[in-house]
This record gives C-alpha cells, sequence and structure tokens, in this order.
C-alpha cells in the first residue's frame, strides 16, 4: 500500500470538507445580507449573479460589477463595494475594510445575523 496516496486523498477529502461547510456558511451569511436588503435571498447562491446584486446593495449601479473581471482594478473596486456596503447597513469604515473585505465571511456574519438594519446612503 502507498501511504503517501491514502494520506493525500485524505487530507483532499478533508479539504472538500471543509471548504464545502465554509461555503454554506458563507451563502447562509450573504442569503441574510440580501434578505435584509430586499433582495431575494436565493440570489446569494448564483455565482456571478450575487456579485451583481452586491453591488447594487452597495449603492453602485450593477454593471459595474464587472470590475471585477479586471485584474487589480477588481482589488480596489472590492474595497469600494465594501465600505459602501458597510455605510448602507450603519457600519464605520475600519469595520467595512477589516470585516467584509479582508474577512467577508465575519462581516456578513455579523450584518447578516446581527442588529444591523439597510438603508440607502
Amino acid at each position: 500500500m502507498d501511504w503517501n496516496l491514502i494520506s493525500a486523498q485524505i487530507a483532499s477529502t478533508n479539504s472538500m470538507w471543509l471548504s464545502l461547510t465554509l461555503y454554506v456558511l458563507y451563502a447562509l451569511t450573504m442569503w441574510r445580507v440580501f434578505v435584509k436588503a430586499g433582495y431575494a435571498g436565493i440570489l446569494a447562491l448564483i455565482p456571478i449573479v450575487n456579485w451583481i446584486f452586491l453591488v447594487k446593495i452597495a449603492g453602485l449601479s450593477g454593471w459595474l460589477a464587472l470590475l471585477y473581471l479586471i485584474p487589480f482594478v477588481n482589488a480596489i473596486f472590492a474595497i469600494v463595494v465594501a465600505v459602501k456596503e458597510g455605510a448602507n447597513f450603519g457600519k464605520g469604515g475600519l469595520f467595512s475594510f477589516f470585516l467584509l473585505w479582508m474577512l467577508p465571511f465575519i462581516g456578513h456574519l455579523i450584518i447578516g445575523f446581527g442588529s444591523a438594519t439597510y438603508r440607502k446612503v
């Protein structure tokens, strides 16, 4: 038996389950954020469509979601979207930068399941 192959398969399986668990958690948090913003929660599960509606939640035109496809521009645009999204939920710039851009799992969890309310600024 090749133990290296078996251990690689086990590690791969564990990675898959961890990734799936994190995706489901993130999908649930995004679902809640979308519902709080007045959009259908199911839109959070569709990969590219959720970009469009996240940009709309930030108060920008949905067409600007195309900027996510341009290298280097997408990082700057993601920061802008995170800060504007945080402002629409009554959160400050530091919260938006660190928890909506750098750690979106945590930031959207706080917004989705917390007491934040959506108000378009």
